[in-house]
């Protein structure tokens, strides 16, 4: 959980004070910063330099430098493994903290026309999951809740009896969760595995981004989002998941264990959109449509992408 510190820099984030960090962190890398502008505040603040062909990433504390650091090092690990991902700028010394923001540095990728495919998802995957890690890279394992009981107890906005279902529904995943066994080897997890992931650069190359998840843990993990995407939500057309699973060779859903993780990626949605019912009505329709849903097992599930 955030220190009262963190906590007050993270409140204080905003598209104002990350232009500052950026511009500091710029200065101390011996970057332009001029023209620079804000593509995305969200959990990061990222700026894409216009006098370089580099992408300036903030995170919102110093809680989150380790993650940080296992981003780099991770990225660094699978350029030299030439891994299709994104990548750090390699001459500069990352991660630099400015004002109490980690601060990195990422070459620009230029999106091409088309967008990434389920299939090459699935083939990504595949070939991270067969990678071993080097001598000296160490993962922490896969935050299976993440910040769901910070966020449960912070919402704002939602009813009492769905605060307490919500308690009783993660405290019922954990205990399932416990006796659940995995017949996979443990290793390299993105964390946060959908398509969204991934970029198509302007020669037709899929990238993979987005790494503060990565984690050491079991592949499983990297499944269930798609599986239950497609399985609870239908967002993917039945060749699309055709396709995802025929490239890395494996369907969830035959394993006994997917009701858990199914269960787990639901209940994970449904706290995300949840912080955010202030956004306006659609968010708050939507959230109360899963919320409703969650409280049946064998509701089907309307939802939409939030």
């Amino acid at each position: 959980m955030p220190s009262d510190a963190a906590r007050e820099t993270e409140e204080g984030f905003t598209s104002e004070r990350a232009a500052r960090v950026m511009a500091a962190a710029c200065r101390s890398a011996g970057l332009d910063s001029d023209g620079a502008r804000l593509i995305r505040l969200g959990e990061n603040a990222l700026f894409r330099l216009a006098a370089h062909p580099v992408i300036v990433r903030i995170a919102r504390s110093t809680d989150y430098l380790s993650s940080v650091r296992v981003e780099v090092a991770v990225s660094r690990w699978l350029a030299g493994e030439g891994f299709p991902a994104a990548r750090t700028v390699d001459d500069l010394d990352q991660p630099l903290v400015v004002a109490g923001h980690p601060v990195t540095f990422w070459h620009l990728i230029e999106e091409g026309d088309r967008k990434p495919t389920y299939g090459e998802l699935g083939g990504l995957l595949r070939d991270l999951h067969a990678m071993r890690l080097p001598a000296g890279l160490e993962l922490p394992p896969y935050e299976v809740f993440g910040r769901t009981d910070l966020r449960i107890e912070k919402a704002a906005g939602i009813p009492e009896d769905d605060r307490e279902f919500l308690r009783k529904r993660g405290r019922e995943l954990r205990d399932r969760l416990a006796e659940l066994r995995f017949d996979s080897s443990k290793g390299p997890v993105h964390g946060d595995a959908h398509v969204q992931n991934l970029m198509a650069d302007r020669s037709g190359r899929t990238l993979l981004i987005d790494f503060e998840n990565f984690s050491y843990d079991h592949p499983e993990w990297d499944l269930m989002v798609t599986a239950t995407e497609h399985h609870s939500l239908g967002w993917q057309t039945a060749e699309q998941y055709a396709a995802f699973v025929g490239a890395y060779g494996r369907d969830l859903r035959d394993w006994e264990g997917f009701p858990v993780l199914r269960g787990v990626q639901e209940f994970k949605m449904t706290t995300w959109l949840m912080q955010n019912i202030a956004e306006g009505p659609a968010v708050a329709e939507e959230y109360a449509r899963r919320i409703a849903s969650l409280r049946d097992d064998d509701a089907p599930r309307h939802w939409q992408p939030g």
